[in-house]
């Protein structure tokens, strides 16, 4: 019996108009195999988390350039937390200071991508972290 594929829902969360690496990672993601719903620029924690409830899907990816990832990580966590939804994974990246990245893991942030990431790398930690061996 095969198992359902892999859902990630990319955002580009604030005022940051830069969505590049975004469309890159959700590329690389599709191509992988994996189900991905883009939500586009300038989404907010609320709209992120009723995306990723309603298309439910299995993580978050986030990608942040604007220097505002410490406030825009929490309010996600938070709104999960209130919705009963902390089993959808929450992963980024983006232009993330070194000092920030234990600060977002204790928020329970699952994975933090610096510049330099490959997109190999990152569809690999998906389907390890993500992946239906997981859920067992």
């Amino acid at each position: 019996m095969a198992s359902a594929p892999i859902r990630v829902l990319v955002a580009k969360p604030g005022l940051d108009g830069h969505d590049r690496g975004a469309k890159v990672v959700a590329r690389a993601l599709r191509d992988a195999g994996i189900e991905v719903v883009y939500t586009g620029l300038h989404q907010t924690p609320e709209m992120i988390v009723e995306a990723a409830i309603q298309e439910d899907v299995d993580a978050i990816g986030m990608s942040v350039l604007s220097g505002a990832h410490m406030t825009l990580f929490a309010a996600v966590i938070e709104l999960l937390k209130e919705r009963d939804a902390t089993d959808i994974v929450v992963f980024g990246g983006g232009i993330i200071p070194e000092d920030d990245i234990a600060p977002l893991t204790e928020l329970g942030v699952a994975k933090v991508f610096t510049p330099g990431t490959t997109t190999t790398e990152i569809v690999e930690w998906v389907r390890e972290t993500v992946g239906p061996a997981t859920a067992a």
